[in-house]
């Protein structure tokens, strides 16, 4: 992992393209039997007052010059009888992917990247954490990655310690899990995907999806002017610096 793709301004762009990247590498193993979709959840913010400060402008606008009305009677006419505030709301758009049957689109596999709002209290994470219940209580295969130093991650399985991971839940397997911890300094593994029984599980090497984002972005423009978040400890700043020097 590139702990330089953790930044905020830089993550909710490599996430996207990394749902779409994994999706491309996923569609072309899983053969006629299933549709690799990208979900989309939306998810809203109401800003503080200080936050609306700052908040875009719209998307279409109207802009008026001064100017005197003759008689000002037919702008009274029009003035509504109250006034009233809407709240500013940010939008998040989560991607996520899914697996379905192409016959019955019964959900097969769902593949999960965390993001900031799913490790951060707050009701996304709850959201998030609701979802996660309900997938591992059915007949849905569960595959969460998490490539994201901070935040709390989900309960359940106590995970050891680790900056990164890759939990695959086979749903005729539960309890058990499979799980991939993942060190700062190791290369991203290739884990498996799990599709319905006979077929054979899907491959997604995560390290070359990310090599194909970091690419087609190129991010080594802009990433390396900044820290990384969470920073580094001092031994790693300084093997990172090596890397990019």
């Amino acid at each position: 992992m590139n702990p330089y793709l953790e930044q905020s301004d830089t993550w909710e762009d490599f996430h996207n393209d990394f749902i779409s990247r994994a999706r491309e590498a996923l569609s072309a193993q899983v053969g006629p039997n299933y549709l690799v979709k990208i979900e989309v959840r939306l998810l809203l913010h109401e800003l503080s007052a200080q936050e609306r400060r700052f908040f875009g402008k719209a998307d279409v606008g109207v802009v008026a010059t001064a100017s005197k009305s003759p008689s000002g009677s037919a702008n009274a006419a029009m003035e509504a009888p109250l006034k009233l505030l809407l709240p500013a709301v940010e939008i998040e758009r989560h991607t996520s992917l899914e697996i379905r049957d192409r016959k019955n689109r019964r959900l097969v596999t769902a593949i999960e990247l965390l993001s900031p709002s799913n490790k951060t209290s707050g009701p996304d994470r709850d959201d998030y954490l609701a979802k996660r219940r309900q997938l591992l209580a059915g007949h849905t295969h569960l595959v969460e990655i998490d490539l994201r130093r901070g935040g709390t991650r989900p309960d359940l399985p106590v995970l050891p310690a680790c900056d990164y991971y890759v939990l695959v839940s086979r749903y005729e397997e539960r309890p058990n899990i499979g799980f991939w911890p993942v060190g700062l300094r190791e290369p991203l593994p290739v884990i498996p995907v799990p599709l319905s029984i006979p077929d054979p599980d899907a491959r997604l090497d995560l390290k070359d999806v990310l090599n194909r984002v970091y690419d087609a972005a190129d991010y080594g423009k802009y990433i390396y002017l900044e820290a990384p978040e969470p920073l580094l400890s001092a031994a790693d700043e300084e093997w990172a610096r090596q890397l990019i020097g």
